[in-house]
């Protein structure tokens, strides 16, 4: 039996909530009824979704290759509903991005081809720079619209800030640590900790919060501006992380696992969203270009 839309839909819902209950309310429906959509997808696919444990649900390597095909998939659809239900004008001319380093590779993908496929002749042009001077480009009329963080947002008053995604820091942990086993993790629990530091402008500010909130000096191991990096030394043992949820993957390049928990206290959180210059009359490609952001949905 070939599996259906509706499986795919429960599917995806059940990966972005981490729970059956989470799915279910999300999507007004029984849990009972998520809980089997998911049991037929795995036995038509022949393959684990998801690991089973008291807190939840926890996808497997395979459910997360298979997830990004979902929601290209449905995505796909719902392109194809609205594509019936346009007019048939096409928007043309171009449009010019910002994009900060960690949003680059985290959110912008999925939302520019939303907008490509909606508008194929407008010509995109992108620019990958710190948050302030996309602030300034901005401000200056020199791009259209910018994906970026805006919790460190420094000329509100100036940009109009639509907000797609709220991303609090969790904590990284090779498989097997001691914290592993721990289903509440404190700051004091990492004290003496080897710590991998990701240095980006974007996140400098929520970094000093962060390491603020450990009351003394942590030990730093290493410290690099890639996020791979920080996947790679964290899987093999070399250090623990606290990195925004939004940039969490369970593997690193190499195909080591890595483990991730939240941590009870006052941490910062970090926001994504687009920003245009306030006052201004949008263009028809940046006014399209945020609806696609708005259209954009976070996987976790």
């Amino acid at each position: 039996m070939a599996f259906t839309l509706k499986q795919l839909r429960y599917f995806l819902a059940a990966a972005e909530s981490g729970t059956v209950s989470g799915a279910a309310q999300a999507l007004a429906i029984s849990q009972s009824s998520v809980t089997e959509a998911i049991r037929e997808l795995e036995a038509d696919l022949g393959v684990r979704l998801f690991d089973r444990h008291p807190r939840g649900l926890e996808i497997t390597h395979r459910g997360h290759q298979f997830l990004r095909h979902a929601q290209g998939i449905l995505t796909s659809v719902a392109d194809a509903r609205q594509a019936l239900d346009q007019d048939g004008a096409r928007v043309t001319g171009r449009l010019h991005i910002g994009v900060t380093s960690l949003v680059a590779g985290y959110v912008l993908s999925d939302i520019l081809s939303r907008f490509r496929r909606a508008n194929p002749e407008v010509e995109v042009t992108a620019l990958e720079d710190n948050g302030d001077y996309l602030e300034h480009l901005l401000v200056g009329g020199e791009l259209d619209v910018a994906v970026m963080l805006t919790s460190t947002l420094r000329d509100r008053m100036a940009l109009q800030v639509e907000i797609l995604d709220v991303s609090p820091y969790q904590l990284w942990l090779p498989n097997g640590h001691r914290l592993a086993t721990q289903t509440s993790v404190s700051i004091e629990d990492l004290a003496g900790e080897p710590m991998i530091m990701l240095r980006l402008d974007e996140i400098e500010e929520p970094t000093r919060r962060l390491l603020a909130a450990f009351g003394a000096r942590p030990r730093v191991a290493f410290r690099t501006r890639s996020v791979e990096a920080v996947r790679s030394l964290v899987a093999t043992g070399a250090g623990i992380a606290l990195l925004p949820e939004m940039a969490y993957r369970r593997w690193s390049l190499e195909g080591d696992p890595i483990v991730s928990r939240d941590v009870s206290g006052t941490l910062p959180v970090v926001q994504v969203g687009v920003v245009w210059r306030r006052g201004t009359p949008l263009s028809a490609q940046a006014r399209e270009f945020i609806h696609a952001a708005q259209s954009h949905r976070p996987l976790r």
